[in-house]
């Protein structure tokens, strides 16, 4: 499983989220979301929004943790990128 999260460094809503993602598939990102409890409304375009209390559950499940640089060069390598407004 190639399943990634960045730090939680993205604000909103009053608190930090990472993003996870996979850079083989939205099948094994979907899935993984389901084994840790991520509800299907956390997903956006490419990624999942992951609140920052979840981040050390989601590692220990096997999420493999990278910078969110890494996370946006590695889903644009698979080609799995979806950038706001329909751009790839």
């Amino acid at each position: 499983m190639t399943v990634l999260i960045d730090p939680p460094n993205a604000a909103g809503h009053g608190r930090l989220w990472s993003h996870l993602a996979s850079d083989a598939s939205y099948d094994e990102l979907h899935a993984f979301a389901r084994v840790v409890g991520i509800p299907e409304r956390g997903f956006d375009r490419d990624h999942y929004d992951v609140p920052a209390e979840w981040y050390d559950r989601v590692v220990a499940a096997g999420a493999e943790p990278v910078s969110s640089r890494e996370l946006v060069r590695r889903l644009i390598a698979a080609g799995l990128r979806r950038r706001k407004g329909g751009r790839t």
